[in-house]
This record gives C-alpha cells, structure tokens and sequence, in this order.
C-alpha cells in the first residue's frame, strides 16, 4: 500500500532527523555496502576477462591451443559474472535483492526496524483518531 503524501513527509522528517542524529548509523543503515560488494565483482570480473584475453592470445603466439581453449573459458565465464553482478546491483535508494549476500542480513535489519516504525506510526495513528 503507497504512503499518503503526509506520511511520505513524515518519514523524510525521520530520516533527515535520524541523519542529523547519527550519520555513522544512518549511512550503515543505506545498503551501500551491497552496491559496493556488486561494482567489486563486476571489477573482478572485468579484470579476468582481460586476463582471459591475454590467456587466449598467449595461446595464439605459442600455438598452444589448450591454452587459448582456457583463456576463453576465463573470458565467457568473467563475462557472465560482469553482467549477471550488473544486472543485480541495486540503484540507488533501490531495495536490495532478496538473494544477494549481504542482502538478507540487512534486509533483517531493516524489516525489523521498518515494522517497528510501522507499528509506531499506526499506535500514534490510532491514538489520535482515538482521541478525536
């Protein structure tokens, strides 16, 4: 269910107060750390299909074909890594991916504490209509 327009503002507020609070805890709180695991892999990856490029022609210049075989193994897998870590990387302010590594220990983290602001905003919501 979408926030209204006035519980949209409200949770900004939260946050930009929990920002001014503690920014140590807030910025943990973000899930930078999965982008940053992501773009690692993907780094990776890229980097090993250099090396499987340099494996392959390696293999050319020594006509070693075994060795040209490996180097573009190295190069297809790398490349499935890259685009597959690509894909899966969340934009940001995006929700991590159910499945990713650091996802589910975060996602924890989060659901536990976005339910208790949840419950928080509907005790408040039910105490004022409640009192009206």
């Amino acid at each position: 269910m979408p926030l209204s327009e006035h519980e949209q503002r409200m949770l900004e507020q939260m946050e930009r107060a929990l920002y001014a609070e503690d920014p140590k805890f807030a910025t943990a709180l973000e899930g930078s750390g999965l982008r940053t695991y992501t773009r690692r892999r993907v780094y990776q990856a890229v980097a090993g299909f250099l090396v499987g490029i340099a494996l392959l022609m390696a293999g050319m210049v020594a006509k070693q074909v075994w060795l040209s075989v490996v180097g573009f193994l190295v190069m297809l897998g790398c490349a499935v890594l890259a685009v597959t870590g690509w894909r899966k990387a969340p934009k940001p302010g995006e929700q991590p991916a159910a499945g990713a590594p650091h996802a589910r220990r975060q996602g924890r983290q989060k659901r536990s504490m976005m339910d208790r602001i949840e419950q928080r905003w509907q005790k408040r919501r039910d105490e004022q209509q409640g009192g009206q």
